[in-house]
């Protein structure tokens, strides 16, 4: 067995490899295409260094990793997005040796800090705890059946929100953000440094215009399109809040994600998020017939976003871990 570094420009198996990996890992919830997982391996979700790396096993990609190094913020962290071995090559000590080669990666890039995430109870969660890792936050991954959901009852509710957020505007789009939008995402993408970290050993994110317009580009790179809402303070023109659904192209396997979704300080308390959710849910169904489960993430501990969830319909299908390691 040999472990060597992915080159991102040549159209070997590795890469192809590499995601079949990392497919086999994931037993439920939306797919990932190819195009995603490449462009989410070969750029990540933020500036920073990316590499990627595939063990091979008498000449065949047995497994591998992809670690991401943030440089705009975050600068002690590295990263795993993805480490997986195909389930013919387990337990023959190829995830192990493909952990410690990251965690070389990671110091030899003057990391002191190892991020990754496995489902609650999996087989990934028992390799971490073995390999030192300590869980350090928890998430609930809620899924919500559009085929069934009580659509009546979900507009009654965001009309009854929208009562409370007289004042404010709602504004939406679908795919690329335009240029006069980028500031206010920026403020808006901020507001997410709110959310409850646990004890991850991380710092906030802090968002620009630049880095709007990049991780937007790399996101249509990817493939996912996706829809945005916003809403905004009527009497001084400012963002207060968003929302956003992604939809994989490349995967059209009837899910979508519901993605980020924010009210900044000055303008909660006026059910803002309850209200966009909701109306971005009714534009999306409309625009994707085809769709019929979507997909959220949120901290076990975000009581407030649990409670619109669980008011919406959505129900629990798994809980992660999010697993860290100072190396």
């Amino acid at each position: 067995m040999r472990i060597e570094r992915l080159d991102f420009s040549s159209s070997g198996d590795g890469m192809p490899g590499l995601y079949a990996a990392h497919r086999a890992g994931r037993t439920q919830g939306p797919g990932i295409s190819l195009r995603h997982f490449r462009v989410s391996v070969e750029r990540g979700w933020s500036a920073g260094r990316c590499e990627a790396w595939v063990a091979r096993d008498a000449g065949q990609v047995a497994g591998g990793y992809a670690l991401h190094c943030p440089d705009a913020d975050n600068t002690h962290v590295a990263l795993i997005r993805t480490l997986a071995v195909l389930p013919g090559h387990r337990r023959r000590g190829i995830g192990s040796a493909l952990l410690e080669h990251a965690v070389g990666r990671a110091r030899s890039e003057g990391r002191r800090v190892m991020i990754g995430e496995a489902v609650t109870g999996g087989p990934g969660a028992s390799f971490a705890a073995a390999r030192g890792f300590s869980g350090a936050a928890e998430e609930a991954r809620r899924v919500l059946d559009l085929r069934t959901a009580d659509w009546p009852g979900l507009e009654l509710m965001r009309d009854s929100a929208a009562r409370h957020g007289r004042g404010y505007s709602l504004e939406r789009w679908a795919g690329p953000i335009a240029d006069h939008h980028l500031d206010d995402m920026a403020a808006l993408l901020n507001g997410m440094n709110d959310e409850p970290r646990g004890d991850l050993d991380i710092e906030d994110r802090r968002w620009n215009a630049a880095q709007v317009r990049t991780v937007d580009e790399t996101t249509s790179e990817a493939g996912l399109f996706v829809y945005t809402m916003i809403a905004r303070h009527n009497a001084t023109g400012d963002p207060a809040g968003f929302t956003r659904i992604g939809v994989d192209a490349g995967e059209r396997d009837g899910w979508a994600s519901q993605l980020d979704t924010c009210v900044l300080r000055p303008h909660r308390g006026r059910r803002l998020g309850l209200t966009l959710k909701l109306a971005n849910l009714a534009w999306f169904r409309a625009c994707e017939p085809d769709i019929v489960r979507l997909a959220t993430w949120n901290s076990t501990s975000n009581r407030h976003m649990l409670d619109i969830n669980e008011a919406m319909g959505f129900t629990v299908l798994d809980i992660w871990n999010r697993w860290q390691l100072h190396v």
